[in-house]
């Protein structure tokens, strides 16, 4: 099952967060971390001709540093922006492999994470010297903590659900002296979650340079999954500032079992909606109860069920003849499985109408991990779960 509404409250106005200048001096600092190189930009033209569609262009983030996922463009950002903060110096001057130098003894850096997001710190405090403690809500993956302990870190596996697990982050930052950086905002703590939507600019940057350099041409349409918003922000953010807000079509996508961002976005007042208990869903890095309200919005909302992702994850996994294969895991494959939907399923026809789906259209998706937890990912593609 899939739902789809327009955003009431899309205004077209671009944040000063999120520019195409600052986005440039964000990839500046990746680009000096050891290992850093664009992950791939994959055109399906054989997917592309059988939805009917002109284009489908998939950034792989399975790539990205070795890590298998996007997240730590954020934290790594986030983190030496920490330290140019605490050294009082331009982030300019942080270098990964001396900055530990310069400190008297290593920071602590704490995060409650479904995964990857906790990965990507774990990562970066190891790169910079620092150490981590990571929090993971309850039912967490033990691959995914056990993944993050082999980082260096501390990986803590809570019996509470994920926006529970943020608030006890925080408690043991403020109750430990210790860092909390957290993709969550709320009233007094903006800056952090907003330098980690940030450093996502780097994924979207190399997207957009990589699409000119194929023949498929400018995405016309975007398709952005979200947990608590901070990527869809982010890259939503660049987009509108590098495009022009109103030169392509969004589609924010959600599990419907943490639809919070759907919810908020289509509220009769345009209200920021929680979500309580537990938030069941195969997409672990997506299921949050509570948006971040330092990112911007999108034309379209979506939440869908969990058979959604997973037949994304079957088509990249085993593509048409000729078409590149795109390993995906469950939080990753969201969007191409809402567009696979979208396009094949005939209840859809003036959905797809709507939305300006047709022979004209490039479609930009993010696959944002990849087989983070093989054993579920075989499951799916291999065995049909789901």
């Amino acid at each position: 099952m899939l739902t789809v509404f327009k955003n009431n409250f899309y205004t077209g106005q671009k944040s000063p967060l999120f520019t195409t200048e600052s986005a440039k001096k964000i990839r500046e600092f990746h680009l000096q971390i050891y290992g850093y190189k664009p992950t791939p930009l994959v055109s399906l033209p054989l997917l592309a001709e059988k939805l009917g569609i002109k284009s489908i262009l998939v950034k792989d983030e399975s790539h990205r540093f070795g890590l298998n996922a996007f997240k730590v463009l954020g934290g790594s950002y986030a983190l030496g922006s920490l330290l140019a903060e605490y050294l009082k110096v331009d982030i300019k001057e942080i270098d990964l492999q001396t900055v530990s130098t310069k400190l008297e003894k290593p920071l602590v850096f704490t995060t409650a994470t479904a995964g990857n997001h906790g990965t990507g710190v774990a990562w970066a405090a190891r790169e910079m010297g620092q150490k981590a403690v990571v929090y993971m809500p309850k039912e967490s993956s033990l691959v995914s903590a056990e993944r993050i302990r082999g980082l260096g870190a501390e990986c803590i596996i809570t019996d509470i659900n994920y926006d529970d697990t943020v608030r006890l982050a925080n408690k043991m930052a403020e109750e430990n002296g210790w860092i909390l950086v957290q993709d969550t905002a709320w009233d007094g703590y903006e800056k952090i979650p907003t330098w980690i939507a940030q450093g996502y600019m780097t994924m979207a940057d190399e997207a957009i340079e990589q699409a000119a350099a194929m023949h498929e041409g400018t995405p016309t349409h975007v398709i952005l999954q979200a947990g608590v918003g901070s990527m869809a922000g982010g890259v939503l953010g660049y987009l509108a500032d590098k495009l022009g807000a109103d030169n392509f079509e969004t589609i924010i996508v959600e599990p419907s079992a943490a639809d919070c961002i759907f919810r908020s976005g289509t509220s009769a007042q345009g209200n920021i909606v929680n979500i309580t208990g537990v938030l069941s869903s195969i997409m672990a890095g997506l299921a949050c109860g509570e948006p971040n309200p330092v990112t911007d919005c999108s034309n379209y909302f979506a939440q869908v069920d969990d058979n959604v992702t997973a037949a994304g994850m079957r088509v990249l996994g085993s593509p048409l003849v000729n078409d590149p294969q795109v390993i995906s895991g469950e939080s990753g494959a969201i969007s191409l499985g809402l567009l696979y939907k979208l396009c094949t399923d005939t209840s859809n026809r003036n959905l797809r109408e709507e939305l300006g789906l047709n022979q004209d259209s490039v479609v930009l998706v993010f696959s944002t991990e990849g087989d983070t937890n093989p054993g579920r990912y075989r499951d799916i593609v291999w065995n049909g779960n789901y």
